[in-house]
């Protein structure tokens, strides 16, 4: 069973189309169980989507329609033309860049059984580029939440409360795996990372037989630009479980090595 996460950074990418293309081959080829995005992005003044993608599983409580340009939409439909068929979801949380609906998707090769939309800030201001949710989805009998946290030290809307609330309420599943890009080096002590391994989470990164550098940042990128350490390597992408399992394995993928880049941040692939 393979899991993947990327923040896909989207619409706003240079070459756009092109790495979508590059990355939805990857996924045909791979063929991951459940693949998690963050910064999944429509144009907010884009025109409707004309026909929405099969098996498409909507979030309760979304109330911003697919746009024509929505990108998990055009993954889902390049994906069926390929004859590799998913179930999808997609959540928007702000207004980002000030022109697109941002938000996050889930995609998975099992029927997708409920949805969960989940506010972890403590703004629920749709025009805040601070606002945070987290799409949550069940398959089989088994949670994913695709997740982009906020700063440790963001004085307005600290990691530390997001965490608490999407902890308690992920924590709450009998199984739930949480994909995506957490905004906290895994390298520094005291903050968002040892955080999380203190509430009981494991980190599918230790727990793997085989693993990488396993770093998907490798230069300043937004919302780092201001930090000390804006242009050194980081581990802020992260898949973590409730549960200890066996991990056989765990890349870094599309960081121009054996895949092209396809966005700012560099993917986590794991095979369990």
């Amino acid at each position: 069973m393979k899991l993947l996460t990327l923040n896909t950074h989207s619409l706003i990418e240079p070459d756009y189309e092109a790495k979508r293309k590059i990355f939805v081959d990857f996924i045909a080829r791979e063929q991951p169980e459940v693949f998690a995005l963050q910064e999944v992005n429509q144009t907010a003044a884009a025109p409707l989507l004309g026909e929405i993608p099969a098996r498409y599983y909507p979030c309760s409580g979304n109330t911003v329609l697919l746009k024509a340009d929505n990108h998990a939409a055009a993954v889902a439909r390049m994906l069926e033309k390929q004859g590799v068929q998913y179930h999808w979801s997609w959540l928007p949380a702000k207004i980002g860049y000030d022109r697109y609906d941002e938000g996050a998707a889930v995609f998975s090769r099992a029927p997708i059984t409920a949805a969960e939309n989940l506010l972890l800030s403590k703004s629920d201001d749709y025009s805040c580029w601070k606002t945070r949710r987290t799409l949550g989805i069940c398959a089989g009998d088994v949670w994913y939440y695709t997740v982009h946290l906020g700063w440790w030290k963001d004085e307005v809307e600290p990691f530390a409360a997001q965490w608490e609330t999407l902890s308690r309420a992920a924590g709450a599943k009998k199984t739930a795996f949480l994909l995506g890009d957490f905004n906290s080096e895994a390298d520094v002590r005291g903050e968002g990372y040892d955080l999380v391994l203190r509430s009981g989470w494991q980190d599918t990164y230790r727990l793997a037989q085989q693993r990488d550098e396993g770093y998907t940042v490798m230069q300043a990128i937004d919302g780092w630009r201001d930090a000390p350490d804006a242009a050194a390597k980081k581990r802020i992408d992260q898949i973590w479980c409730s549960q200890a399992i066996a991990v056989k394995s765990t890349r870094v993928v599309f960081d121009g090595l054996r895949e092209p880049q396809v966005s700012d941040h560099a993917g986590v692939l794991i095979e369990l």
